[in-house]
């Protein structure tokens, strides 16, 4: 995106998260703050969102925020105390964190965490004493020197959550951020989402994507990294991660999907992957 300008990519994901609270039950992600945080100014994206042709992306937007988020429990569970979400765009666990002692910092460009805490307070949400806003142009200052003006603690070990960003970035943007996650304490960890190579896409897969790089990039803010497993792998183990979970589609309806009595699942259209590493 634009150094200045709020994401649009941002919004289009909060709606389908919102779009999701209202269309599947049970929900994949209960997310309560959704709805409340667009108001009723997004009506009609609503209604688009909420079109039979929109699910697969409501499923996807849903599961990958799951996802990461029962990666964190576990995490908290084993001590961490510090969560940073990347790229928060509208992300609303902050405001729906179900651990007291987790403290949360926001990091993202200023123009989009700007427009964000204009649209919370135009929600009546609160902000919570445990969440800390990072506004970080990338282009100036590094991450981790933007994380410790804010008093995050780069002597204990954090998860970092890092949805809907990686496909976006320069190779050497993303390889610079895991090597600043790498750097600390052992037990810390990410999770995000990446792209697969197009050229190893099925005939339909590329279909898909052509279709969905194409409206990314009208909205300014275009695709630009690709993996394979094996080409991701390398480069968490290059940066220093020790362990790391792939899941494909496949293994995320085993996971989310099973059973659910409105067919409801992850296309089998495979366009990327989710995945967590830790040091």
């Amino acid at each position: 995106m634009e150094t200045g300008r709020a994401s649009k990519t941002a919004l289009r994901v909060a709606i389908r998260r919102a779009a999701h609270q209202i269309m599947e039950q049970p929900r994949i992600l209960d997310d309560p703050i959704a709805v409340p945080l667009l108001g009723p100014g997004f009506a009609r994206d609503m209604e688009r969102a909420s079109h039979t042709v929109a699910r697969d992306f409501r499923a996807f937007m849903a599961t990958r925020s799951r996802y990461a988020e029962d990666r964190l429990a576990d995490a908290v569970a084993k001590g961490i105390a510090q969560y940073v979400i990347l790229g928060a765009g509208l992300d609303t666990f902050a405001y729906r964190n179900p651990f007291p002692a987790l403290r949360v910092f926001e990091v993202d460009f200023p123009a989009t965490q700007a427009w964000k805490r204009e649209m919370l307070a135009e929600a009546g949400i609160a902000l919570p004493g445990n969440l800390t806003f990072v506004p970080l142009d990338f282009e100036h200052k590094a991450l981790a020197e933007g994380l410790a003006e804010a008093g995050f603690d780069a002597g204990s070990a954090a998860f970092f959550g890092w949805l809907g960003v990686v496909p976006y970035l320069t190779l050497e943007a993303f390889r610079a951020t895991l090597s600043a996650i790498a750097q600390l304490p052992a037990g810390s960890a990410v999770s995000f989402d990446y792209a697969l190579a197009p050229e190893t896409l099925s005939p339909v897969g590329r279909k898909a994507f052509d279709a969905l790089a194409g409206r990314v990039a009208a909205a300014g803010e275009p695709f630009q990294l690709f993996f394979t497993p094996e080409t991701l792998e390398a480069e968490l183990r290059r940066a220093g991660f020790h362990s790391i979970e792939q899941l494909d589609s496949d293994h995320l309806n085993e996971i989310y999907f099973k059973n659910r009595a409105d067919g409801l699942k992850l296309s089998a259209v495979k366009l990327g992957m989710l995945v967590t590493a830790w040091v």
